[in-house]
């Protein structure tokens, strides 16, 4: 696809750190969008931090670090925050002894699980709902956070993500968390009262932890504006949308200044300042 470049905004020099969202900004599928590859070179050969964030609680560290070496890009499980890390690490501060019930699929429930999260699905002893992004999601998982939010009055529900849909190549998706939470909350009157991922700052705080960088010297990557772009907004970071995913060019001109993308680009290289494509060899046809 191509967009008019004078409405498009490109970095002029590099940051301290690059956060980067993976589906729609990374790769699609199994594919690395254009000029991945040599973006990520680049950074690693300048000492400059790389990071990345998923929504996706279906996935745990280590399948994004094996997914993203097989796709060219050898990445250590440090690197990697996504939502079945922060869920399970705000559990563990903020409610360690409470009774969960996951509606979940296995990498987040192992998650919990290794960490010594009790979960149960007798809604007579659960204290919390966590709802996530659930291939699995059916009514009698439906009919137990009911019971233990509305009948037993002693749950609450917190969420993974926000995200409305996953996509997929050529422009499909299948729901994701929000229709799950869009049930429980038809259905008991209750609102979700925390979601772990982006637009959630504790997303970045979790991505930059034990970085010795400064975040509003830092830059968030991603193609949603809801999500990712939301997030650099909230904690003063500097943001560049590629128009390789969710997000629309028009859609991010249509919002408030204060909330569009410091940076709109249209492939992921152009994070590299173009005045120093010729000394690495660069051209537009690579």
């Amino acid at each position: 696809m191509t967009h008019n470049t004078s409405s498009l905004r490109f970095p002029t020099r590099l940051y301290d750190a690059y956060i980067f969202d993976m589906d729609g900004t990374i790769y699609l599928g199994d594919h690395l969008l254009p000029g991945v590859k040599r973006t990520i070179q680049e950074l690693r050969k300048r000492g400059i931090p790389v990071r990345y964030l998923s929504n996706n609680p279906t996935k745990d560290p280590q399948q994004y670090v094996e997914k993203l070496q097989r796709l060219g890009l050898p990445t250590d499980i440090s690197e990697i925050a996504n939502t079945v890390v922060t869920m399970t690490r705000w559990l563990k501060e903020h409610h360690p002894g409470a009774v969960v019930f996951p509606i979940a699929e296995e990498p987040l429930i192992n998650a919990f699980r290794n960490a010594g999260i009790k979960m149960s699905e007798d809604p007579a002893e659960i204290d919390i709902v966590v709802a996530s992004y659930d291939r699995t999601f059916d009514y009698r998982k439906l009919q137990i956070a009911f019971d233990a939010i509305w009948f037993h009055k002693r749950a609450f529900l917190v969420a993974t993500n926000p995200d409305r849909y996953c996509p997929f190549p050529g422009g499909r998706g299948e729901p994701d968390c929000a229709a799950i939470i869009a049930a429980i909350e038809a259905c008991t009157g209750a609102k979700v009262q925390m979601i772990a991922g982006k637009p959630n700052p504790v997303m970045l705080n979790e991505a930059i932890n034990g970085l010795d960088v400064d975040p509003t010297q830092c830059m968030m990557v991603g193609d949603r504006l809801g999500t990712d772009i939301q997030m650099a907004v909230r904690t003063g970071m500097y943001s560049a949308m590629p128009l390789t995913g969710d997000s629309t060019l028009e859609e991010a001109e249509a919002l408030d200044p204060s909330d569009q993308p410091t940076f709109m680009i249209d492939r992921l290289d152009r994070l590299i300042p173009k005045q120093l494509w010729q000394e690495m060899g660069w051209t537009e046809e690579d």
